[in-house]
């Protein structure tokens, strides 16, 4: 699925990923804004969307509610292709554009390292939240 949305632009997809986390994700979880882990600049552009940012605006509207854009990632590095130790090692620069919910789901497609989850999460405690879960859809090994 996450395939079909990143490669092939079939945003529908999202529906059915926010559809399963929503069905699967205990209901204290899912409490506080949700928050989509920003895209690199140059991929948005070269793809158009954001593909967190579709899965979050999904599961963001089963929730009654709607994403909170607070979030950029700086730089035109992308983690696709880097070894596991770079991926840790550098991190993306992520920081707080606008103001941060105290309590937040953040929300990304893939959890490959945790490093881009990671440092949206000290961004956005940086800007003052004091809860924040992370929430991905799969896991790559």
């Amino acid at each position: 699925m996450v395939g079909a949305l990143k490669f092939r632009r079939l945003l529908p997809v999202a529906e059915v990923m926010a559809e399963r986390i929503h069905w699967l994700v205990p209901d204290h979880l899912l409490g506080g804004a949700v928050v989509s882990v920003p895209a690199a600049p140059a991929r948005r552009r070269r793809r158009g969307f954001d593909p967190a940012g579709e899965l979050a605006a999904a599961l963001a509207s089963r929730l009654g509610t709607e994403p909170v854009p607070c979030l950029a990632r700086r730089g035109s590095g992308h983690q696709v292709g880097r070894r596991r130790a770079e991926r840790i090692g550098h991190p993306p620069q992520i920081e707080s554009i606008a103001e941060t919910p105290r309590s937040v789901l953040l929300i990304d497609d893939v959890l490959t390292t945790g490093a881009t989850l990671t440092a949206c999460a000290a961004a956005l405690r940086s800007a003052g939240a004091k809860r924040v879960v992370a929430l991905t859809f799969t896991r790559r090994v």
